[in-house]
């Protein structure tokens, strides 16, 4: 697959995170996401729009930045938004990230995982999967979606031995209930390739972007989880064997001060 010519909606860049995949990585968040989840830091990613740029330009400046994100242990991460929203854009910068010989990370909810193509994942060292809920119900209040499709992702991800980061945001009230938890954690044991989970906090750090774009956030009242509780949830991912990462700081998109 050539890359020249190939365009897509950026949203942002962030060059030097720690908390979106191994060492120092080099982000770039797409536009677009069929997602509507609940506690979205960034609603202004939803839509395909934004600033149009080629793949090759981008390319150019993840170049500038190789010697950089290497010694870092690091690499690039394609994010979003939902990268898999603009799956050729997403492929034509993973595969330059792997010429550049750069480690490569795909940050995607599942939800498109059908648009994931064996060639593009030739090009991926790493998938964080962001398993919202287990309980479909559940799952489908938060983010107006059906689990399923990312359930698929994560069992063919396995069969083929791709590592993975699985990553669950903890929200009081609504995902934190111990048969959801339970069942994640049930699943997520049978998968082989998975490396680590890591417990994503909920807060509130999006609200403002929602309210500057007028739409009605609902979470207003719900309060980030105690240390308690985390642990409690993280006890329930380590009973079934799996290493477990305090995701603390680790954002669910970009967050507001990066768009």
């Amino acid at each position: 697959m050539s890359t020249i010519g190939v365009e897509g909606y950026v949203h942002s860049i962030e060059v030097g995170s720690f908390v979106d995949g191994p060492g120092l990585r080099y982000v770039v968040f797409l536009a677009g996401c069929p997602l509507r989840c609940k506690y979205c830091h960034n609603p202004d990613t939803w839509q395909c729009r934004g600033k149009m740029s080629d793949a090759d330009s981008v390319l150019k400046n993840i170049g500038m930045t190789a010697e950089f994100l290497e010694a870092g242990d690091g690499g690039v991460t394609v994010s979003g938004g939902e990268p898999l929203a603009q799956p050729a854009f997403t492929a034509a910068l993973l595969q330059g990230s792997k010429r550049l010989g750069l480690h490569t990370a795909l940050d995607t909810s599942g939800y498109l995982g059908d648009a994931l193509t064996d060639e593009m994942l030739v090009n991926i060292d790493l998938v964080l999967l962001d398993i919202k809920s287990w309980l479909p119900d559940v799952y489908r209040e938060l983010t107006g979606v059906e689990v399923e499709p990312t359930l698929r992702l994560a069992r063919r991800l396995s069969d083929e031995c791709k590592p993975m980061w699985v990553r669950f945001v903890l929200v009081p009230g609504i995902t934190d209930a111990h048969e959801n938890v339970e069942g994640l954690a049930r699943f997520v044991a049978t998968l082989r390739s998975v490396e680590r989970v890591e417990v994503v906090p909920f807060h509130q750090m999006g609200r403002a972007k929602w309210e500057q774009l007028g739409i009605a956030y609902e979470l207003t009242d719900t309060q980030p989880p105690t240390d308690d509780e985390i642990q409690r949830v993280k006890d329930v991912f380590e009973a079934h064997g799996l290493p477990v990462d305090d995701g603390r700081f680790a954002p669910c998109g970009p967050v507001a001060a990066r768009g």
